[in-house]
């Protein structure tokens, strides 16, 4: 504990010390009493986080065929997931995400069968499109990820694997994909918290998360900074958690032997 405060950490914890009392004693927060905004508050929260989770694992596991196709497929499955990953990397998010809610979104109610269908209430609705976006977007990053990660695993490990008579897919559960996880855990929480602040772009399309709450208690109070400030500590937040959750991982995982 004694190597952790140093004096430059010291002068820095005083630093964001006396601006987190500025911030308390000279900034309005009146608006925060309101029990309207507080539930407001959660429930953004509650929406950006549920919302992240649920793109990191369907993105997940969207990347890892993707990388494994580019990685070792045979052209005719490595060529669509390279051209993929080309296209969601190349072009930005917020246009996929328009794309898919004011293209798919305006095309569905043309359709009879789909309008009458027991989905429909669903495809009505903001959040299919974007969690469908934001999980495009993390497989097409986190597929070239994987790409690399599979790569960079011995192949004489593999190849030992298979001499001992290991079926394919009992080499890839066991060895192969453990190992690329392994290494690919570092930038797998930076992807996660890019994808984090990725997630205001859904309020664009009315998703009402916790920028979206932000920015609407910024029109019913006229309080300009003090719903950013709060803004800005919930993201941060997050990101810190998600840190502290990938640090713990990596931690409980075994360091890669060459």
């Amino acid at each position: 504990m004694q190597g952790f405060w140093v004096p430059r950490r010291i002068v820095m914890a005083v630093i964001a010390a006396l601006i987190v009392i500025w911030c308390v004693n000279s900034l309005n927060w009146a608006w925060l009493a309101n029990p309207k905004y507080q539930t407001l508050i959660l429930q953004g929260i509650w929406t950006t986080t549920w919302l992240l989770v649920v793109t990191m694992v369907l993105g997940m596991l969207l990347a890892i065929p993707l990388g494994l196709a580019q990685a070792a497929g045979p052209w005719w499955l490595a060529t669509p997931s390279l051209a993929f990953c080309g296209l969601i990397r190349g072009t930005p998010l917020l246009l996929q995400l328009w794309l898919l809610y004011y293209g798919l979104g305006s095309l569905f109610p043309s359709i009879p069968w789909i309008r009458q269908s027991d989905l429909w209430p669903i495809l009505r609705q903001a959040w299919p499109y974007a969690v469908l976006a934001l999980t495009l977007s993390v497989a097409g990053y986190s597929g070239e990820v994987m790409r690399g990660a599979f790569k960079g695993v011995p192949h004489g490990q593999l190849e030992a694997a298979k001499a001992m008579g290991m079926p394919r897919f009992t080499v890839f559960r066991r060895i192969w994909l453990p190992q690329a996880m392994q290494r690919v855990l570092p930038t797998l929480g930076g992807e996660t918290v890019l994808t984090l602040k990725a997630t205001p772009l859904v309020a664009t399309i009315t998703v009402i998360d916790i920028y979206a709450v932000s920015s609407r208690i910024r029109q019913d109070t006229f309080v300009v900074y003090e719903p950013l400030l709060l803004l800005a500590v919930v993201y941060m937040a997050l990101a810190g958690l998600i840190v502290l959750l990938f640090r713990w991982l990596e931690s409980r995982v075994p360091q890669k032997t060459v």
